[in-house]
Order: C-alpha cells, then structure tokens, then sequence
C-alpha cells in the first residue's frame, strides 16, 4: 500500500489480539517517531511506555475505557520542556530558563508531541498495527501525573494504544475539503452548508449501517455531545500552571 493509501485508509481500533507488541517494534516506532518534524530542533517531547500491568490497570480508571487495561501496548505523549531546560542549565547554570514555559515554547511542545505522535501511528499502521488516541488521560491529569512522577515542565497530552486488531473497522467519512481547506483567508460554514449538509447525511447513514454498535446520530449531534460530556477536564489550566506553564503575566 502507498502512502497516500495507507493515510487515507486510517481508522481507530479498540478490540486487540493478545500477540503482544514487542520491544524491537516498539523501539522501531519510537526511532521512527522521532524523525518528525520539530520546532527549532528542540525535540520537546517524550513518550513513557508503560509495561506494568498495575500501573496499567490505574490509567485505565482513569480513562473509564476498561480496554485500556487489556491487550496493546500503551504510550503516553508527553510535551517536554523539562529536559530541555536541565540542559540549558548544565551547559549554563545562570541561564534563565522561564522561556521554556510560555505559551510558545509550550505550544511548541504540544506541537512537537504530536508531530511525533503522529509519525508513529502512521509507521505503525505500515506494520499491520492498529492504534487508538486517548484524550481520556487526561480525566484526571494530576493522578497521571503523580502515576508518571513528571516533573515541572512536562505535561501529559494524551496516550496511544497500539496493538494487533481483532477485527477491520469500518471507514468513518470525515468533513468536506470545503469544510476545512480555504483559500486566502477563513470561510464561514454558510458558504459550504450545501457541502455540510450532505456531509451530515452521509456521516448518518455510517453510523445506521456501521458493523457494529449502531446508532441515530449526525454531526452536530457529535458536537452536542462533546459540549455535554461528563469529563469536562475544567482543571488543566491550573495543572499547566502548576508545571511551570503558561506562568508569563499579561
């Protein structure tokens, strides 16, 4: 399969066989991972694997997705400034490194998270590998981070699950080109409700007729849903600042 192929075959899996991931795979993605693209070459990320089956078990509570705790192996991504300024630091000890925890270097981080992030899900779906993204981490972000022992200036970002999938999920249609690629400057949805509303039909029609777990719903019902969700995360300002993050006064 090319490239452009295998990108536009993606979908999430959440149901994986019980042949493990192993360690030269694993090391495989990570060295694959980090040949993203990175902001200014600080490479300000980190991914931990966890491979303790209690430690495992606990992020899984945390997500509420009990497949969490089962087969595949777990990554969790990291934005990581706090490498970068222990070396600034040995290299310089009087040098101040508050920089690296503005809004800018800690977007840069985020960035530079899931670029990597990214680059890894693609190489593992070259493998045969299935994978999952979990913003579910972050339900309770101050126990992972105490689970995960992160120091000041990292922040969790979300997990990836990879493993061997039980079964091929159907394809999810995504938004219109139109919805998302402008020309010289932003378009508001009015000027493409043609291409939204069938967008809204099609995306419809998938989850009535998808292979398995078959419901009533459109677009805008999904963002309804994501307005009303019951994790709502309305702490994480505060845990950024309590990084190091985001601490720049107006």
């Amino acid at each position: 399969m090319n490239t452009i192929d295998l990108l536009q075959q993606h979908r999430s899996y959440r149901d994986f066989s019980s042949k493990p991931v192993t360690a030269t795979t694993v090391s495989q993605l990570i060295t694959t991972a980090q040949h993203a693209a990175t902001s200014i070459f600080l490479q300000a990320y980190s991914f931990v694997s966890i491979t303790d089956p209690k430690l495992k078990a606990k992020i899984a509570k945390i997500t509420t997705r009990p497949f969490v705790g089962g087969n595949g192996h777990l990554f969790i991504v990291v934005a990581d400034q706090h490498r970068n300024a222990l070396l600034a630091k040995k290299a310089q000890p009087d040098t101040d490194v508050r920089l690296l925890g503005s809004a800018d270097r800690f977007l840069a981080s985020v960035e530079d998270a899931t670029l990597a992030a990214q680059t890894l899900i693609v190489a593992a779906e070259s493998l045969g590998l299935g994978t999952v993204v979990l913003g579910s981490v972050l339900n309770d972000t101050s126990a992972l981070i105490e689970l995960l022992h992160l120091p000041k200036l990292t922040m969790p970002v979300f997990g990836i699950l990879v493993g061997y999938p039980n079964s091929q999920n159907n394809l999810k249609p995504r938004l219109p080109e139109a919805a998302v690629h402008f020309e010289n400057g932003y378009q508001e949805p009015d000027t493409y409700s043609d291409a939204l509303q069938s967008y809204q039909q099609t995306l419809q029609t998938y989850y009535q007729n998808r292979s398995t777990n078959q419901r009533q719903t459109d677009f805008s019902q999904i963002i309804q849903g994501a307005l009303h969700a019951t994790q709502q995360r309305t702490d994480l300002l505060r845990i950024l600042h309590q990084q190091g993050f985001l601490t720049e006064k107006d």
